[in-house]
């Protein structure tokens, strides 16, 4: 039986983005980079990664990615992309909004069909999660 999904554990083990690099939109442009590229692939990937770097927690100066809110990323062979994202708190002031957020950054990317945003809390997030670039950032070391 054949795979019909690609998992691209985007943020799963502390580290997001794993070093890859992510084309920045130009200025003033406030769409997500664009790719047209198959599922799984590193150009899907990269495309991807850049969308959920273009959303913040308004109250941390630092993307959701780099802060470890997102914990899995799949996509579908049909386009569609499941996404397990937490916040830094429970009771968080944009519980509501940040999923939505999260959702129209990623139905952004070229060739991507539904995306579903599910909000998990186990595990709970904790600054650990952070990449050394959010790290620096904010002067956490």
């Amino acid at each position: 039986m054949m795979d019909d999904s690609s998992s691209l554990q985007l943020g799963l083990d502390g580290n997001p983005g794993g070093g890859a690099e992510t084309k920045e939109p130009a200025a003033g442009d406030n769409k997500p980079a664009q790719a047209a590229a198959p599922p799984g692939s590193d150009a899907m990937r990269d495309a991807l990664v850049a969308a959920l770097k273009s959303v913040y927690d308004p109250e941390i100066p630092v993307d959701i990615y780099e802060l470890g809110l997102i914990y899995k990323v799949e996509q579908l062979d049909d386009g569609s992309v499941d996404i397990d994202m937490t916040l830094t708190a429970p009771g968080c002031p944009v519980a509501e909004h940040m999923p939505v957020w999260v959702r129209d950054a990623v139905a952004g990317v070229e060739g991507v069909g539904e995306v579903r945003v599910n909000m998990v809390f186990e595990p709970p997030w904790d600054p650990s999660r952070m990449s050394d670039e959010a790290r620096l950032m904010l002067d956490m070391f």
